[in-house]
């Protein structure tokens, strides 16, 4: 049976059983910057257009705040109908409470293994041999945005690389510009870590890192490149006093600082502001050094109930966001690349065909929340941000991220 035919027999099927008694579901998610706002709007208007009705449950802030009360509602037994979370280890203990619905017979029946690229995104959804999320879309964090009002103001022409951008950042600063605007949050900070240590230790020595954690690795002469150059970064923002990451994304927009170190959802901002790339901005992934992304993401989960109608309305939902016109509307939006590897997105912009070319020929890597446990995660963010916060030397910095390596799960 074909994947096409398999995804039309779960569809109606689930339509069916949900078509006689519409269904309200609300949805938890933590995406509320403009562009971010646009994108989520997509795939409500295609739930509502089933005739059941998408609550929405947009909770401000990063995921950092949001997931604590998501997981709460969740073993507090006030679950909502599905929820946003990244794919990866986030939802491990949930899982194996029982807390989360099964998705596996709405997997095999719309074909995901044959269709989600690449594969690891559907492994990390899987537990136990069964898949407990839909992944919805690939995003990466080895991105730089260069504003080009700013170097235009400065006389100066647009970096091709880290290294460009590290030689141009005092005439940024005799003009008045920031050269790399930065939210105050460790999140953020860690991102910005991640990127500059790819592109200056190389991808052999993060593999090391990041796959193996091999602490060695981490204490070695390729880290401390790297440290000594996240403390140059830390200099460029010194005055950057922003806290959320939209806001630092606005300044690049606005041509206040220079440069932004983001993962690509950035790019949903600079199409609310009608920005265009290659003209009023550029992306480079890798940091025009290492041509890689990352693949991780966002997934949405289910929390089990006893109501076999919200099970049947779950699973309808769970099929429609990876289906060919949701995950085409959402992700050109969103600004993320989506997880089907069988659709057309010709008509993305720049900076989305770069991440195309190299999910295409294979330059992916596993993001943190796949590697790295959520605890790992929070010690890693919780040492950036002291790091970019105060005087911390690389060396001491780096002694310690050595430690949380050693250490990490």
């Amino acid at each position: 049976m074909s994947t096409t035919l398999k995804s039309l027999m779960i569809g109606t099927a689930l339509t069916a059983a949900t078509a006689s008694h519409a269904i309200e579901l609300e949805i938890t998610h933590w995406w509320t910057s403009g562009g971010e706002a646009a994108a989520v709007a997509k795939f409500a208007e295609a739930w509502n257009a089933t005739g059941n009705t998408w609550v929405d449950g947009a909770i401000a802030g990063s995921g950092g705040t949001a997931r604590p009360i998501i997981i709460s509602r969740i073993i507090g037994g006030d679950p909502m109908g599905a929820t946003q979370m990244n794919h990866g280890r986030q939802a491990e203990e949930l899982i194996e409470a029982g807390l989360l619905l099964d998705l596996t017979d709405v997997a095999e029946a719309g074909g995901w293994a044959d269709i989600v690229n690449p594969s690891s995104l559907l492994d990390a959804c899987t537990l136990d041999g069964k898949i407990y999320c839909v992944p919805v879309n690939i995003h990466s964090a080895q991105w730089i945005w260069l504003s080009h009002a700013a170097y235009e103001n400065a006389g100066l022409d647009v970096p091709a690389d880290w290294h460009e951008f590290v030689a141009s950042a005092p005439a940024l600063e005799e003009a008045g510009t920031l050269p790399l605007a930065m939210g105050q949050q460790g999140w953020q900070q860690n991102i910005a870590f991640g990127a500059i240590t790819l592109a200056v230790a190389g991808q052999d020595a993060w593999d090391e890192v990041n796959i193996n954690k091999n602490a060695d690795a981490a204490r070695g002469p390729e880290y401390t490149a790297a440290f000594e150059a996240v403390a140059a970064a830390r200099a460029f923002a010194a005055d950057s006093n922003v806290q959320d990451w939209n806001l630092a994304t606005n300044m690049v927009i606005t041509g206040e600082a220079g440069a932004q170190i983001m993962g690509d959802w950035a790019q949903g901002e600079f199409a609310v502001a009608e920005q265009v790339e290659g003209e009023d901005y550029s992306c480079l992934p890798g940091l025009g050094l290492n041509p890689v992304i990352d693949t991780g993401g966002d997934a949405f989960y289910f929390p089990v109930n006893d109501d076999p109608e919200i099970t049947a309305a779950q699973k309808e939902l769970a099929a429609l966001l990876i289906s060919p016109e949701a995950q085409v509307s959402f992700n050109l939006a969103k600004g993320s690349l989506p997880v089907r590897g069988d659709i057309d997105l010709s008509s993305a912009n720049g900076c989305m065909q770069k991440g195309l070319e190299i999910l295409a020929n294979g330059g992916v890597l596993p993001s943190g929340d796949i590697s790295f446990s959520q605890d790992t995660t929070l010690q890693i963010e919780d040492l950036m941000a002291q790091f970019w916060s105060s005087d911390m030397s690389a060396a001491d910095a780096q002694a310690a991220y050595a430690d949380i390596i050693e250490n990490a799960d």
